[in-house]
């Protein structure tokens, strides 16, 4: 930490400045995730979350395509592949080095849009968000003029202060609303083509999409930078759901981890859900579960991910390696009853 952010610290502390003190904080913890540290980074942060840290205060109330989103500190769960090109784009952007125009694409639930956020934050910035049902319009050539209007908004803001998030970018770029209209397609596409060219330098926009083999060339050719978010092994998507469900048993009482099991069950899976869906199935499952039975949420783990509300088959889960107690759980049969069964 550098000598002279202990300064600031103690000199708003004295001074009882808010603002700047949570200010303050928020560049030490940035500045510990660049260096790679970010497990202190979320602690900081989670320190200053109690009340809204700082974010610098502008008045976005005359915009009609673009509202500010409210970014909150919470867990990034990304592959380190991933986790380097993100903190390379907030280095790009800290350093000026005229590299302004981002495009995340992924499958849905791989953390595009959380990742915009997540920059912001790392900045210090705001974001904006492109209101696409406002900007969209079934009369012809009313969406080409509302993307210029759109793109005049985004001059019009404090550039070195916001980030502007296309969120689902090909709700916008491909022909999602107007049949085969292509000639409107194609006057859209034109449109918001000719306004990223002429983009100031300074504004930061970062799009996302789940359709990325359906653009065309020229349009990506407009983005400085293109970011996968299909690069997750199945490693990394059993260490993330680890981080879940750590996460999610903290906040209950009726429920204890039981690791061996887990993993048991996510390497049964060909393939398992990226950290979106895996989030709302680890969250649903712990909720739900049996408060009397303190592993009843690994049951609906297995039951989940493998598709069905049956119980499995005692032999089926013996032929898969799990143990008389582990068969127990997963069936919410008695353990009598399922040596029983085996010895049978």
């Amino acid at each position: 930490m550098k000598k002279q952010s202990i300064i600031n610290l103690v000199k708003y502390y004295v001074e009882k400045n808010d603002d700047a003190f949570r200010s303050e904080v928020a560049e030490i913890a940035k500045d510990f995730e660049l260096s790679g540290d970010s497990a202190l980074s979320e602690y900081l942060m989670d320190l200053i979350s109690t009340t809204n840290f700082y974010v610098p205060q502008m008045s976005y109330k005359n915009f009609q395509y673009l509202r500010k989103m409210n970014v909150r500190n919470q867990m990034l769960l990304l592959p380190d592949t991933i986790k380097e090109d993100i903190l390379g784009i907030v280095r790009s952007i800290q350093n000026g080095a005229g590299i302004n125009k981002f495009l995340f694409y992924g499958f849905p639930g791989t953390g595009k849009t959380e990742s915009a956020y997540q920059v912001a934050r790392l900045l210090g910035r705001d974001v904006l968000s492109v209101d696409f049902e406002d900007l969209v319009d079934s009369r012809l050539g009313e969406t080409a003029k509302n993307v210029s209007r759109l793109f005049d908004e985004i001059s019009r803001v404090q550039q070195n202060r916001v980030i502007v998030v296309f969120d689902e970018i090909d709700s916008l770029v491909l022909d999602r609303i107007n049949g085969n209209d292509l000639r409107e397609m194609g006057r859209v596409t034109s449109t918001f083509l000719r306004n990223m060219d002429e983009l100031n330098g300074n504004a930061v926009i970062i799009a996302t999409t789940n359709l990325f083999e359906k653009f065309d060339k020229a349009i990506l050719r407009r983005f400085d930078a293109i970011i996968s978010f299909n690069r997750y092994s199945k490693d990394e998507l059993i260490e993330i759901a680890d981080a879940i469900l750590l996460n999610e048993l903290k906040k209950s009482t009726s429920t204890k981890q039981n690791k061996r099991l887990f993993h048991k069950i996510l390497n049964e899976q060909e393939q398992l859900p990226y950290p979106g869906d895996l989030k709302q199935l680890i969250r649903t499952a712990v909720a739900f579960s049996d408060t009397e039975s303190e592993l009843d949420y690994l049951r609906k783990i297995y039951l989940e991910l493998n598709k069905t509300l049956d119980p499995p088959s005692i032999e089926r889960l013996q032929k898969a390696g799990y143990t008389t107690r582990e068969i127990e759980i997963l069936t919410k049969m008695p353990k009598s009853s399922v040596s029983r069964k085996l010895r049978s």
